[in-house]
C-alpha cells in the first residue's frame, strides 16, 4: 500500500495528497502518517511546499470528514432508535441507550471531535456521531479543522526535517497506532462488561 501511495503522490502532487487523505477519512486502513510524512519528505527535492502539503491535506481530511457527518445526519438518532426497537433485543439495546448516548455526545461531543483528530480509526468516525447528534456544522467544522491542521503540520514538518528518514517516523507512529488500538480494544471490552453488568444489575 505504501508504494501505491508514494506513486499518486509523486504523479499528482497537492492533488494526490488531498485525495489521499480524504480516502484516509472514509477508509481508515490507509495510513495518514505515510501520506503525511512522505509529504514532508517530498517538499525536499519536489516542487512541493510544506504549506501547500498541509493546506492539501487539511482540505482533504476535512473533505472526508464532511462526508462522514452526512452519513451520520442520515442515521440520525430517530432513524437509530427505530433500529434499536426492531433489533434491540439481540444487542441487548433499548431506545433509552440510545438516547443516553447522544444525550453524552451532546455534553462531550465538543472534545470528542477535536481530541479524536490525534487517534488513529477515531478520527475517521467521530464525524458519523457528530452527524447523528446534529452537532452544528459550523462548530464541526472548526474543530475538525482545528484538530487535523495541527496533526497534519506536526507529521508533514516532521517528515520534511527528517528527510530520507521518514520512514523512520513512520515506523514510530506505527507502534504509536498499535498502542491506542489496544487502548481503543480495552475500553471497548470495558464498556461492553459495565453495560452488561448494568443491565443485569437493573433486572434484579
Amino acid at each position: 500500500m505504501e508504494t501505491w501511495i508514494q506513486g499518486i503522490m509523486e504523479d499528482f502532487g497537492y492533488i494526490g495528497v488531498f485525495f489521499l487523505i480524504m480516502l484516509e477519512n472514509l477508509f481508515p486502513p490507509i495510513p495518514s502518517e505515510v501520506i503525511l510524512t512522505f509529504g514532508g519528505f517530498m517538499t525536499t527535492f519536489t516542487d512541493l511546499t510544506v504549506t501547500g502539503v498541509i493546506i492539501a491535506s487539511t482540505l482533504g481530511s476535512v473533505a472526508g470528514g464532511i462526508i462522514l457527518y452526512g452519513i451520520g445526519l442520515l442515521l440520525d438518532v430517530e432513524r437509530l432508535v427505530k433500529i434499536v426497537d426492531k433489533y434491540g433485543r439481540i444487542l441487548r439495546l433499548t431506545r433509552n441507550d440510545v438516547y443516553k448516548a447522544d444525550a453524552w455526545f451532546d455534553h462531550y461531543g465538543f472534545w470528542t471531535v477535536f481530541f479524536g483528530r490525534f487517534v488513529p480509526v477515531i478520527r475517521s468516525l467521530i464525524s458519523i456521531p457528530a452527524g447523528m447528534s446534529n452537532m452544528k456544522f459550523w462548530l464541526f467544522l472548526l474543530l475538525t479543522t482545528l484538530g487535523t491542521l495541527i496533526w497534519n503540520t506536526v507529521l508533514v514538518h516532521v517528515g520534511a526535517a527528517v528527510g530520507d528518514n521518514w520512514t523512520k517516523i513512520v515506523e514510530v507512529m506505527d507502534v504509536y497506532s498499535n498502542i491506542a488500538y489496544v487502548v481503543i480494544a480495552i475500553a471497548f471490552l470495558l464498556f461492553v462488561f459495565w453495560f452488561i453488568r448494568k443491565k443485569q444489575l437493573l433486572k434484579k
